[in-house]
């Protein structure tokens, strides 16, 4: 009897065993991700709802919390500078995504033609998407620009006197959006790839019945890289609500404020004067800004978004 156990013992341990082989072969794909599950949580989710709990609270970095409420909304809509800093961000988006979507769009239908040197030219005008967020592109811009920067120095070699572009609050928002659009490498790099993907056999069969380079732009090459011009209209709509490394090193929001964007603003009332809380529920305010924008191009999409498999 006391064998039989020890065999009924055995059996049941190694079918124990092979039952948890089996989970843990199922599940082996977890073991992969468990890391980025672990980032996620505590890098991700947390923040992002702490933050959203802060933002009803008025939690001061060295004070803490000691009031609850809807007051920090009630302030941002009633602020003055606030609403001024939205709107200069709201003008900055709406000058500096259309243009860089233009400019690269423009060098990519160029650079999809056979020319000499074509990969050459290419990486040129990428490398300026990839250098383009970094501390010192942004310092040097700044070189580029103060009074008697290289920018000023080459007009006065032809007899113009050049402005203050920093200093002056008409030209400063316009140099920190130029910034933004000499990054247009990656959306061209995305339109290079959609204007390779046309099939050639229609623009032979435009060209037999006659149309124009410009008809068949507008009524091939474009309509068919739609998708990706709807891509990079919503990556860089919300890239460009996020600016701020060019505003805070080239001008510190100045002059007078003209430079001042929302994220700047949320990172002076964060780091500057510890007030995390009115801080949280700015960021707030961009967050549902930008997914409103984001829902409000997936729903246009379907009005001038052409799709391939569409019937």
């Amino acid at each position: 009897m006391k064998s039989g156990s020890n065999a009924l013992t055995v059996v049941g341990s190694n079918a124990k065993s092979k039952s948890i082989k089996s989970v843990l072969k199922k599940n082996i794909g977890f073991a992969f991700i468990l890391l980025w599950i672990i980032g996620f949580l505590v890098f991700r989710l947390y923040p992002f709802l702490s933050s959203l709990f802060y933002s009803f609270t008025n939690f001061n970095l060295f004070t803490g919390i000691s009031e609850y409420g809807i007051s920090n909304y009630k302030e941002i809509f009633s602020d003055k500078k606030i609403m001024e800093s939205l709107g200069i961000t709201f003008t900055y988006a709406f000058i500096t995504v259309p243009l860089k979507l233009i400019f690269a769009l423009f060098i990519a239908y160029i650079l999809n033609f056979r020319i000499r040197g074509v990969n050459l030219f290419r990486t040129a005008y990428y490398i300026p998407s990839i250098l383009g967020g970094s501390v010192a592109i942004a310092v040097l811009w700044k070189a580029l620009f103060r009074d008697q920067g290289l920018i000023n120095g080459a007009l006065s070699l032809i007899g113009v006197e050049g402005p203050n572009w920093l200093s002056d609050s008409k030209y400063a928002l316009f140099v920190i959006s130029l910034l933004r659009v000499w990054q247009f490498g990656s959306a061209m790099v995305l339109f290079l790839a959609a204007l390779k993907g046309i099939p050639v056999d229609l623009y032979e069969a435009a060209i037999i019945d006659g149309a124009s380079k410009w008809r068949q732009f507008f009524k091939i090459t474009l309509p068919l890289i739609t998708p990706v011009v709807f891509y990079n209209l919503v990556t860089q709509l919300v890239q460009a609500f996020q600016e701020f490394n060019g505003p805070y090193i080239i001008t510190q929001g100045g002059p007078r404020g003209s430079t001042t964007l929302f994220s700047l603003l949320i990172y002076k009332r964060a780091f500057q004067m510890h007030e995390m809380g009115m801080a949280s529920a700015m960021a707030w305010v961009l967050f549902i800004i930008v997914m409103t924008l984001s829902v409000i191009a997936f729903a246009s999409q379907n009005k001038w978004v052409y799709y391939g498999d569409e019937r």
